[in-house]
């Protein structure tokens, strides 16, 4: 039987520059990836909203919906309301937060 991979939202700035904090995401995830995780990037609604714009709440709504299913969120460095937002859900849910990747236990099956 094969170990179930744990999934990992991954919260961070947006707002203040959403290509470099899209871009600082999908960077993050890989190296979350790396150490067996599946990694959630909610900034990658960036290109929904590029298309179809929607007002902050349906996103935070969007995101805490996904924080949900997902076993730990991961907290990338940065001012974000909406990130410390969902980093106290996650707590108030006893969804295990880490603000270092090397900090993340190795999640890899044997």
């Amino acid at each position: 039987m094969t170990k179930k991979r744990l999934k990992c939202y991954i919260a961070g700035p947006y707002s203040s520059d959403p290509e470099e904090n899209t871009a600082m995401a999908i960077d993050y995830a890989e190296a979350i990836s790396q150490l067996g995780y599946i990694p959630y990037i909610p900034h990658l609604t960036h290109h929904w909203e590029k298309r179809h714009t929607h007002p902050y709440k349906f996103w935070m709504d969007q995101g805490i919906e996904w924080l949900c299913v997902c076993d730990i969120l991961f907290r990338m460095p940065g001012k974000s309301e909406g990130a410390d937002d969902e980093v106290a859900f996650a707590k108030r849910h006893n969804i295990p937060v880490y603000y270092n990747v090397f900090n993340l236990p190795n999640n890899k099956t044997p």
